[in-house]
């Protein structure tokens, strides 16, 4: 058994989205563990006012924020840097950043706006980061990626089309670069929400109700009947599974997905 001391003691983290639900959590559970982390998100008032209760949290944490549109090579590539000229190098990257695109909406109906706009979001928005940080990490020889696809990438999910893309997408894209990272000692995996409560989950509940003329409650209802547990994840949860991808015990998994979805793909 290896000596169970702070997980990631000393380690450098980039979290995206990082202000507010899985983020925001991921980054709780990263200073708590001894790491030092980059919030970044396109609200730098957000993350500022994260960033002090991390502080108060852990009086000794070690955080920086650094705004950023993750669509956007520019902004993706400065918050790279940012990493590395408050720490020295790159450990850690976390992609939380995303959106869930128009909710019960069939294809037919589905913009090519809207549909290339989650796209951007969540496809974009994920290779960008991971293009950013890699040149530092193949440097080091050391790395950590933890994507956040979800269960909508491992079968079909009906009226969410775009959203779905979008999450096959990361998964596709996770086991590639994992495959080309390996040789370089860097671990590339994804997690795999299901429904999970929080804000997001709440907005999506209250449109597909709205939608099929149902009531919240019995859309969570029938959310929760189609898992093995019976019930919804907590954001805590999915945080969690992104704290052990990112340490040493996970060392030999790469280009996987862990689903934290209550048994729901079983």
């Amino acid at each position: 058994m290896r000596p169970r001391a702070l997980e990631l003691h000393g380690r450098v983290a980039i979290v995206t989205g990082a202000a507010k639900g899985i983020g925001a959590l991921v980054t709780e559970l990263f200073v708590r563990e001894g790491a030092r982390v980059v919030l970044g998100g396109r609200d730098l008032g957000a993350l500022e006012a994260h960033a002090a209760r991390l502080r108060e949290i852990e009086p000794s944490s070690e955080v920086v924020c650094q705004p950023c549109d993750v669509t956007d090579e520019a902004q993706t590539q400065r918050l790279a840097a940012r990493a590395v000229e408050a720490f020295g190098r790159i450990d850690v990257l976390v992609n939380t950043a995303g959106g869930t695109g128009p909710i019960e909406t069939p294809c037919r109906d589905y913009s090519a706006d809207e549909f290339r706009k989650i796209l951007e979001l969540n496809v974009i928005g994920t290779f960008l980061p991971c293009k950013a940080v890699i040149p530092s990490m193949i440097a080091s020889g050391y790395g950590r990626i933890v994507n956040i696809a979800g269960t909508s990438g491992l079968r079909g999910y009906v009226n969410r089309s775009g959203y779905s893309a979008s999450k096959w997408a990361v998964r596709g894209f996770t086991r590639t670069l994992a495959l080309e990272l390996g040789p370089h000692g860097i671990t590339v995996n994804d997690v795999c929400p299901n429904v999970t409560n929080g804000d997001r989950m709440d907005r999506i509940v209250a449109t597909k109700a709205a939608a099929l003329g149902k009531t919240p409650e019995q859309v969570r209802a029938d959310f929760e009947s189609q898992t093995a547990l019976g019930r919804f994840v907590d954001e805590v949860d999915v945080a969690e599974a992104v704290l052990f991808l990112a340490s040493e015990r996970a060392r030999n998994i790469t280009g996987h997905d862990i689903p934290v979805d209550a048994g729901w793909d079983v």
